[in-house]
Protein backbone atom coordinates (compact mmCIF):
# COMPACT_ATOMS: atom_id res chain seq x y z
CA UNK A 1 0.00 0.00 0.00
CA UNK A 2 1.07 3.59 -0.64
CA UNK A 3 0.22 4.41 2.96
CA UNK A 4 2.80 1.94 4.29
CA UNK A 5 5.48 3.46 2.06
CA UNK A 6 4.50 6.89 3.33
CA UNK A 7 4.72 5.87 6.98
CA UNK A 8 8.20 4.41 6.52
CA UNK A 9 9.61 7.30 4.48
CA UNK A 10 7.61 10.40 5.47
CA UNK A 11 10.10 12.86 4.01
CA UNK A 12 10.71 11.08 0.72
CA UNK A 13 9.39 12.22 -2.65
CA UNK A 14 6.71 9.93 -4.03
CA UNK A 15 5.65 9.98 -7.68
CA UNK A 16 1.98 9.73 -8.60
CA UNK A 17 0.50 9.96 -5.12
CA UNK A 18 -3.13 9.13 -4.48
CA UNK A 19 -4.76 12.34 -3.22
CA UNK A 20 -8.39 12.51 -2.10
CA UNK A 21 -9.89 15.96 -1.59
CA UNK A 22 -13.04 16.52 0.43
CA UNK A 23 -14.92 19.56 -0.84
CA UNK A 24 -15.28 20.86 -4.39
CA UNK A 25 -14.88 24.60 -3.80
CA UNK A 26 -11.22 25.34 -3.12
CA UNK A 27 -10.89 21.58 -3.44
CA UNK A 28 -11.55 21.78 -7.19
CA UNK A 29 -8.69 24.26 -7.61
CA UNK A 30 -6.34 21.96 -5.70
CA UNK A 31 -7.58 19.00 -7.75
CA UNK A 32 -6.67 20.81 -10.97
CA UNK A 33 -3.28 21.86 -9.57
CA UNK A 34 -2.20 18.44 -8.34
CA UNK A 35 -3.67 16.52 -11.25
CA UNK A 36 -1.50 18.61 -13.58
CA UNK A 37 1.46 17.70 -11.37
CA UNK A 38 0.87 14.01 -12.17
CA UNK A 39 -0.96 12.83 -9.05
CA UNK A 40 -4.03 10.60 -9.00
CA UNK A 41 -6.77 12.88 -7.67
CA UNK A 42 -10.26 12.11 -6.42
CA UNK A 43 -12.60 14.91 -5.33
CA UNK A 44 -15.62 14.33 -3.09
CA UNK A 45 -18.72 16.44 -2.53
CA UNK A 46 -22.01 15.87 -0.73
CA UNK A 47 -23.72 17.65 -3.61
CA UNK A 48 -24.46 15.43 -6.60
CA UNK A 49 -25.73 18.42 -8.60
CA UNK A 50 -22.37 20.16 -8.12
CA UNK A 51 -20.52 17.11 -9.41
CA UNK A 52 -22.92 16.60 -12.32
CA UNK A 53 -22.38 20.22 -13.37
CA UNK A 54 -18.58 19.90 -13.26
CA UNK A 55 -18.69 16.70 -15.30
CA UNK A 56 -21.15 18.13 -17.80
CA UNK A 57 -19.34 21.41 -18.50
CA UNK A 58 -15.76 20.39 -17.74
CA UNK A 59 -15.44 23.30 -15.29
CA UNK A 60 -16.89 24.56 -12.01
CA UNK A 61 -19.00 27.28 -13.58
CA UNK A 62 -20.06 28.94 -10.34
CA UNK A 63 -16.70 29.06 -8.53
CA UNK A 64 -14.04 28.61 -11.22
CA UNK A 65 -15.53 29.71 -14.55
CA UNK A 66 -13.16 29.23 -17.44
CA UNK A 67 -10.86 26.80 -15.60
CA UNK A 68 -10.75 23.46 -17.41
CA UNK A 69 -11.22 20.44 -15.13
CA UNK A 70 -9.54 17.35 -16.53
CA UNK A 71 -11.54 14.16 -17.00
CA UNK A 72 -8.62 12.39 -15.30
CA UNK A 73 -9.92 13.75 -11.98
CA UNK A 74 -12.48 11.45 -10.38
CA UNK A 75 -15.52 13.14 -8.80
CA UNK A 76 -17.78 11.25 -6.41
CA UNK A 77 -20.30 11.50 -3.56
CA UNK A 78 -19.10 8.17 -2.13
CA UNK A 79 -17.13 8.94 1.03
CA UNK A 80 -15.41 5.55 0.92
CA UNK A 81 -13.21 7.14 -1.79
CA UNK A 82 -10.87 8.17 1.06
CA UNK A 83 -9.73 4.57 1.45
CA UNK A 84 -6.11 4.01 0.41
CA UNK A 85 -5.21 7.69 -0.04
CA UNK A 86 -1.66 8.85 0.59
CA UNK A 87 -2.99 12.32 1.37
CA UNK A 88 -6.52 13.23 2.46
CA UNK A 89 -7.32 16.93 2.09
CA UNK A 90 -10.10 18.66 4.01
CA UNK A 91 -11.27 21.66 1.96
CA UNK A 92 -14.50 22.05 3.92
CA UNK A 93 -16.05 25.25 5.37
CA UNK A 94 -15.68 25.29 9.16
CA UNK A 95 -19.33 24.44 10.03
CA UNK A 96 -19.11 21.12 8.16
CA UNK A 97 -15.65 19.85 9.15
CA UNK A 98 -16.64 17.61 12.07
CA UNK A 99 -19.59 16.00 10.31
CA UNK A 100 -17.48 15.20 7.23
CA UNK A 101 -14.64 13.85 9.39
CA UNK A 102 -17.11 11.57 11.18
CA UNK A 103 -18.46 10.40 7.83
CA UNK A 104 -14.97 9.63 6.50
CA UNK A 105 -13.50 8.08 9.65
CA UNK A 106 -14.51 4.43 9.04
CA UNK A 107 -12.66 4.42 5.70
CA UNK A 108 -9.49 6.41 6.42
CA UNK A 109 -6.27 4.35 6.55
CA UNK A 110 -4.19 5.14 9.62
CA UNK A 111 -1.11 5.79 7.46
CA UNK A 112 -2.85 8.49 5.42
CA UNK A 113 -1.55 12.00 6.08
CA UNK A 114 -4.50 14.36 6.59
CA UNK A 115 -4.17 17.96 5.41
CA UNK A 116 -6.57 20.70 6.45
CA UNK A 117 -6.73 23.72 4.13
CA UNK A 118 -9.89 25.24 5.64
CA UNK A 119 -9.71 28.41 7.74
CA UNK A 120 -11.78 29.08 10.82
CA UNK A 121 -12.90 27.72 14.17
CA UNK A 122 -15.61 25.26 15.14
CA UNK A 123 -18.73 27.00 16.37
CA UNK A 124 -19.49 26.16 20.00
CA UNK A 125 -16.13 24.68 20.95
CA UNK A 126 -13.96 27.40 19.31
CA UNK A 127 -11.49 24.61 18.46
CA UNK A 128 -9.07 24.88 15.56
CA UNK A 129 -10.13 22.77 12.59
CA UNK A 130 -7.11 20.46 12.86
CA UNK A 131 -8.13 19.75 16.45
CA UNK A 132 -11.61 18.85 15.29
CA UNK A 133 -10.24 16.53 12.60
CA UNK A 134 -7.78 15.01 15.07
CA UNK A 135 -10.58 14.13 17.46
CA UNK A 136 -12.40 12.24 14.71
CA UNK A 137 -9.22 10.73 13.14
CA UNK A 138 -7.01 10.17 16.22
CA UNK A 139 -4.67 7.67 14.53
CA UNK A 140 -3.66 9.96 11.67
CA UNK A 141 -0.99 12.62 11.33
CA UNK A 142 -2.63 16.00 10.75
CA UNK A 143 -1.08 18.89 8.86
CA UNK A 144 -2.36 22.35 7.98
CA UNK A 145 -1.80 24.67 5.04
CA UNK A 146 -2.12 28.45 5.23
CA UNK A 147 -1.20 31.51 3.23
CA UNK A 148 -2.49 33.75 0.42
CA UNK A 149 -3.99 31.23 -1.98
CA UNK A 150 -7.28 32.14 -3.65
CA UNK A 151 -8.74 29.22 -5.55
CA UNK A 152 -9.23 31.25 -8.73
CA UNK A 153 -5.49 31.87 -9.04
CA UNK A 154 -4.23 28.51 -7.79
CA UNK A 155 -6.29 26.76 -10.47
CA UNK A 156 -4.86 29.03 -13.16
CA UNK A 157 -1.26 28.28 -12.16
CA UNK A 158 -0.60 31.84 -11.00
CA UNK A 159 2.51 31.76 -8.76
CA UNK A 160 1.43 31.17 -5.16
CA UNK A 161 3.27 30.56 -1.89
CA UNK A 162 1.92 28.90 1.25
CA UNK A 163 3.15 27.36 4.48
CA UNK A 164 2.74 23.76 5.59
CA UNK A 165 2.81 22.83 9.27
CA UNK A 166 2.24 19.82 11.50
CA UNK A 167 3.02 18.66 15.02
CA UNK A 168 4.79 15.84 13.17
CA UNK A 169 7.16 17.87 11.01
CA UNK A 170 8.13 14.78 9.03
CA UNK A 171 4.59 14.83 7.69
CA UNK A 172 4.90 18.52 6.79
CA UNK A 173 8.19 17.81 5.02
CA UNK A 174 6.57 15.00 3.07
CA UNK A 175 3.77 17.30 1.93
CA UNK A 176 6.21 20.07 1.05
CA UNK A 177 8.32 17.69 -1.02
CA UNK A 178 5.41 16.12 -2.88
CA UNK A 179 2.77 18.84 -3.25
CA UNK A 180 5.00 21.71 -4.38
CA UNK A 181 4.82 22.51 -8.10
CA UNK A 182 6.53 25.06 -10.34
CA UNK A 183 3.71 27.55 -9.55
CA UNK A 184 2.85 26.47 -5.99
CA UNK A 185 5.76 27.00 -3.61
CA UNK A 186 5.54 25.56 -0.08
CA UNK A 187 7.47 26.67 3.01
CA UNK A 188 7.57 24.83 6.32
CA UNK A 189 6.43 26.45 9.56
CA UNK A 190 6.67 24.69 12.93
CA UNK A 191 3.95 26.82 14.59
CA UNK A 192 0.92 24.72 13.66
CA UNK A 193 -1.45 26.45 16.06
CA UNK A 194 -0.21 29.84 14.94
CA UNK A 195 -0.74 29.08 11.25
CA UNK A 196 -4.34 28.08 11.84
CA UNK A 197 -5.07 30.92 14.25
CA UNK A 198 -3.56 33.51 11.90
CA UNK A 199 -5.52 32.11 8.95
CA UNK A 200 -8.78 32.27 10.91
CA UNK A 201 -8.32 35.63 12.61
CA UNK A 202 -7.66 37.55 9.40
CA UNK A 203 -11.17 36.78 8.11
CA UNK A 204 -13.05 39.25 10.36
CA UNK A 205 -10.50 41.95 9.47
CA UNK A 206 -11.03 41.23 5.77
CA UNK A 207 -14.79 41.47 6.25
CA UNK A 208 -14.25 44.83 7.96
CA UNK A 209 -12.11 46.10 5.07
CA UNK A 210 -14.85 45.13 2.64
CA UNK A 211 -17.31 47.18 4.69
CA UNK A 212 -14.98 50.18 4.49
CA UNK A 213 -14.75 49.82 0.72
CA UNK A 214 -18.52 49.52 0.45
CA UNK A 215 -18.80 52.78 2.41
CA UNK A 216 -16.37 54.36 -0.12
CA UNK A 217 -14.14 55.75 2.62
CA UNK A 218 -10.89 55.45 0.69
CA UNK A 219 -7.46 53.85 0.70
CA UNK A 220 -6.25 55.62 3.84
CA UNK A 221 -9.03 54.05 5.88
CA UNK A 222 -8.50 50.58 4.47
CA UNK A 223 -4.73 50.73 5.04
CA UNK A 224 -5.29 51.92 8.60
CA UNK A 225 -7.77 49.14 9.29
CA UNK A 226 -5.45 46.48 7.88
CA UNK A 227 -2.50 47.72 9.93
CA UNK A 228 -4.40 48.10 13.19
CA UNK A 229 -6.22 44.85 12.43
CA UNK A 230 -2.89 43.05 12.13
CA UNK A 231 -1.85 44.42 15.52
CA UNK A 232 -5.16 43.30 17.00
CA UNK A 233 -5.06 39.74 15.68
CA UNK A 234 -1.36 39.38 16.52
CA UNK A 235 -1.86 40.13 20.20
CA UNK A 236 -5.00 38.00 20.30
CA UNK A 237 -3.24 35.15 18.49
CA UNK A 238 -0.30 35.31 20.91
CA UNK A 239 -2.74 35.11 23.83
CA UNK A 240 -4.28 32.03 22.18
CA UNK A 241 -0.91 30.26 22.01
CA UNK A 242 0.48 31.34 18.64
CA UNK A 243 3.98 32.71 18.10
CA UNK A 244 3.72 36.39 17.19
CA UNK A 245 6.29 35.90 14.43
CA UNK A 246 3.83 33.71 12.52
CA UNK A 247 1.65 36.76 11.95
CA UNK A 248 4.50 38.45 10.06
CA UNK A 249 4.64 35.63 7.50
CA UNK A 250 2.50 34.05 4.81
CA UNK A 251 -0.14 32.67 7.18
CA UNK A 252 -0.52 36.08 8.81
CA UNK A 253 0.18 39.27 6.89
CA UNK A 254 0.33 37.44 3.54
CA UNK A 255 -3.16 36.00 3.85
CA UNK A 256 -4.43 39.20 5.46
CA UNK A 257 -3.37 41.32 2.46
CA UNK A 258 -4.92 39.10 -0.17
CA UNK A 259 -8.16 38.55 1.74
CA UNK A 260 -8.59 42.23 2.58
CA UNK A 261 -7.99 43.50 -0.95
CA UNK A 262 -8.96 40.85 -3.50
CA UNK A 263 -12.18 40.64 -5.48
CA UNK A 264 -11.84 36.86 -5.12
CA UNK A 265 -12.36 37.07 -1.33
CA UNK A 266 -15.89 36.22 -0.19
CA UNK A 267 -15.19 38.05 3.08
CA UNK A 268 -14.31 41.15 1.07
CA UNK A 269 -17.33 40.86 -1.23
CA UNK A 270 -19.76 40.37 1.66
CA UNK A 271 -18.23 43.34 3.45
CA UNK A 272 -18.79 45.58 0.43
CA UNK A 273 -22.48 44.68 0.44
CA UNK A 274 -22.74 45.46 4.17
CA UNK A 275 -20.97 48.78 3.64
CA UNK A 276 -23.43 49.62 0.87
CA UNK A 277 -26.34 49.14 3.25
CA UNK A 278 -27.27 45.45 3.13
CA UNK A 279 -27.69 43.61 6.43
CA UNK A 280 -24.90 41.20 7.35
CA UNK A 281 -27.20 38.18 7.20
CA UNK A 282 -28.44 39.17 3.73
CA UNK A 283 -24.90 39.77 2.50
CA UNK A 284 -23.78 36.32 3.63
CA UNK A 285 -26.81 34.72 1.99
CA UNK A 286 -25.94 36.54 -1.21
CA UNK A 287 -22.23 35.62 -1.25
CA UNK A 288 -22.17 32.13 0.30
CA UNK A 289 -19.64 30.88 2.85
CA UNK A 290 -18.14 33.89 4.68
CA UNK A 291 -15.79 32.66 7.39
CA UNK A 292 -15.29 36.16 8.81
CA UNK A 293 -19.00 36.29 9.61
CA UNK A 294 -19.12 32.69 10.82
CA UNK A 295 -16.19 33.17 13.19
CA UNK A 296 -16.68 36.77 14.29
CA UNK A 297 -18.68 35.74 17.34
CA UNK A 298 -16.09 33.15 18.34
CA UNK A 299 -13.25 35.66 18.03
CA UNK A 300 -15.26 38.33 19.90
CA UNK A 301 -15.96 35.99 22.83
CA UNK A 302 -12.42 34.61 22.88
CA UNK A 303 -10.91 38.09 23.10
CA UNK A 304 -13.22 38.91 25.99
CA UNK A 305 -12.39 35.68 27.80
CA UNK A 306 -8.64 36.27 27.42
CA UNK A 307 -8.86 39.93 28.37
CA UNK A 308 -7.43 41.08 25.02
CA UNK A 309 -8.65 44.40 23.73
CA UNK A 310 -9.97 43.97 20.20
CA UNK A 311 -11.80 47.16 19.19
CA UNK A 312 -12.13 46.33 15.48
CA UNK A 313 -13.47 42.84 16.20
CA UNK A 314 -15.83 44.28 18.80
CA UNK A 315 -17.26 46.80 16.36
CA UNK A 316 -17.58 44.20 13.60
CA UNK A 317 -19.54 41.96 15.97
CA UNK A 318 -21.95 44.81 16.69
CA UNK A 319 -22.40 45.47 12.98
CA UNK A 320 -22.95 41.79 12.15
CA UNK A 321 -25.07 40.69 15.09
CA UNK A 322 -26.47 43.83 16.78
CA UNK A 323 -27.38 45.83 13.65
CA UNK A 324 -25.08 48.73 14.50
CA UNK A 325 -24.57 51.08 11.58
CA UNK A 326 -21.05 50.79 10.10
CA UNK A 327 -20.76 54.58 10.11
CA UNK A 328 -21.29 54.61 13.88
CA UNK A 329 -18.62 51.95 14.33
CA UNK A 330 -16.11 53.99 12.30
CA UNK A 331 -16.92 57.06 14.40
CA UNK A 332 -16.42 55.12 17.65
CA UNK A 333 -13.13 53.60 16.49
CA UNK A 334 -11.75 56.97 15.48
CA UNK A 335 -12.80 58.47 18.80
CA UNK A 336 -11.00 56.01 21.04
CA UNK A 337 -8.55 57.43 23.65
CA UNK A 338 -5.17 58.51 22.32
CA UNK A 339 -2.21 56.19 22.91
CA UNK A 340 1.28 55.22 21.69
CA UNK A 341 1.35 52.99 18.60
CA UNK A 342 3.68 50.32 20.00
CA UNK A 343 2.04 50.26 23.40
CA UNK A 344 -1.27 49.84 21.63
CA UNK A 345 0.19 47.06 19.50
CA UNK A 346 0.44 44.81 22.52
CA UNK A 347 -1.78 46.32 25.18
CA UNK A 348 -4.75 48.17 23.73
Amino acid sequence: MCGIKLAMNPGRKTDNMKITILGCGFGTALSVLWNKAGHEVTAWSRNQEEIDSILRFGEHKRLLPGVAVSNRITFTTDISCVRGADVLVFAIPSPGVRSVAKLAAPYVDRNTVVLNVGKGFEEGSAKRLSQVIGEELPDNRIAVMAGPCHAEEVARNIPTTVVMSSEDMAAAEFLQENLQTHTFRIYENSDTAGCEIAAALKNPIALSCGIIEGMKLGDNTIASLMTRGLAEITRLGAAMGAKWETFTGLAGVGDLIVTCTSRHSRNHRAGILIGEGMSAAEAVENVGTVEGYNNCGIVYRTAAELGVKAPIINELYKVCYENKAPSESVHDLMGRPQTHEREQYWNN
